[in-house]
């Protein structure tokens, strides 16, 4: 005991520590790493297989691949090279000695610090200074021909390196074989948000080739709810999420294509889960936890929820009437809509409008980002019905600002 009462810090104090790491929903924190590469790629297999063609000739003694990999952030350009780097080595094992090396030139800018990067990779004892770039070249043509090895380069956010030392490192690479015997010794990967070729001197496209050029498209919600799931089966405790919540995060994560806007909503959700955890609460993902906090007052004071104030009254009682399902349940049919809107027009003692009018409101939400729908397939193919759900805004508020305007129509 010291003074004024204070006790002496001991282990047990710590205990709020206990959830860093694995916990009671996370059970593979690298699994949420945007670093980390899957066991298999999911939402790009055209584009795997695209890529692959560019390596058709990579199984032969003498053969190598080009490929310039181009989209916006977030479109899986990296892990895709990754991937394909791991799979073409366990491939064509046995058959050829394939080694890959990448280098991000947003650290390694200039073109002689990224030849040092190969050459460090490939032999972290090679001496990296003092070398010209044609000795470096040098090392690295007798230290693959040494090996008898392939190496594929990948060069990712390869504009860096090329506003400030220009395209002459390509060119040198792309003829690595000249003055030698034999050929094939490297491939080569270029990644970039920008279409690089549009800077490449006339001799540098010759030699990547035009056609070899792949274009990445932002992810569809198909896409990113494909990468959250796999997330989610690999990194969190069985039974602590849904389908229906990682659908949710998906078509949250939707308008920017993005598989990092995607898996950082899945990791934030698991942080919200883990720390409301007290032994009395959800042991699950739920709504609530893939969407931030919000500050009651915001609801009633304005904010983004401002967007449904000028809806027309009749709207605004079919959006409770969807709020009021959505708080507990990520989606919802338009069928259950006119159900609940039922009720309440009911409670609100006025006349329902017709199923036509409310259809022009659910497209009225969907324009106004209130709700995503989605087409789906009845069981047993019998026919399709429409899911309509609510990534963009928790439920719980937007009803509570819908109950606060709504006093104003119908005093």
């Amino acid at each position: 005991m010291f003074k004024n009462g204070w006790r002496k810090p001991s282990v047990v104090m710590a205990s709020y520590l206990d959830r860093i790491g694995a916990g009671s929903v996370l059970a593979d924190p690298e699994v949420m790493d945007f670093d980390w590469t899957p066991p298999e790629l999911v939402g790009r297999e055209m584009v795997q297989r695209e890529l692959a063609s560019k390596f058709a000739t990579l199984s032969h003694p003498e053969g190598a691949g080009r490929a310039v990999i181009t989209g916006p952030v977030g479109s899986g350009k990296t892990v895709l090279a990754d991937t394909f780097c791991r799979d073409i080595q366990r491939h064509l094992s046995g058959k050829r000695n394939v080694r890959s090396v990448k280098v991000n030139c947003r650290n390694a800018s200039t073109s002689m610090r990224v030849v040092q990067r190969i050459l460090h990779l490939l032999d972290p004892g090679h001496p990296d200074r003092g070398l010209s770039m044609g000795e470096l070249l040098l090392s690295l043509r007798r230290l693959l021909r040494r090996e008898a090895s392939h190496l594929i380069v990948v060069l990712d956010e390869v504009d860096h390196m090329l506003r400030r030392s220009g395209d002459d490192l390509l060119y040198q690479l792309l003829r690595i074989d000249e003055d030698q015997e034999g050929k094939g010794t490297m491939s080569l990967i270029l990644i970039s948000q920008e279409q690089v070729l549009d800077v490449l001197e006339t001799a540098v496209i010759s030699r990547m080739g035009a056609t070899n050029h792949l274009r990445i498209k932002p992810y569809t919600v198909d896409g990113l709810e494909a990468i959250a799931l796999q997330r989610a089966q690999l990194g969190l405790v069985t039974g602590t999420w849904t389908p229906e919540i990682i659908r949710l995060i998906a078509e949250k994560a939707g308008p920017s294509g993005d598989a990092r806007k995607a898996i950082e909503l899945l990791n934030a959700a698991v942080e919200r889960c883990e720390f409301r955890q007290d032994g009395h609460n959800e042991s699950h993902l739920i709504i609530e936890d893939i969407h931030e906090p919000t500050n009651a007052a915001i609801v009633t004071t304005g904010s983004n929820l401002e967007v449904i104030d000028d809806l027309p009254p009749h709207a605004m009682l079919v959006l409770l009437a969807m709020c009021r399902r959505l708080t507990n349940q990520e989606s919802m049919t338009t069928g259950d809509v006119e159900q609940l809107y039922a009720v309440v027009s009911e409670e609100y003692e006025v006349k329902m409008k017709s199923h036509t009018t409310v259809w022009k409101y659910l497209k009225e939400f969907e324009t106004r980002q209130l709700t995503v729908s989605r087409v789906a397939t009845i069981g047993g193919g019998r026919g399709r019905t429409t899911h309509l759900s609510m990534p963009h805004f928790l439920p719980k508020d937007l009803g509570s600002r819908l109950e606060m305007m709504l006093k104003k129509h119908f005093r």
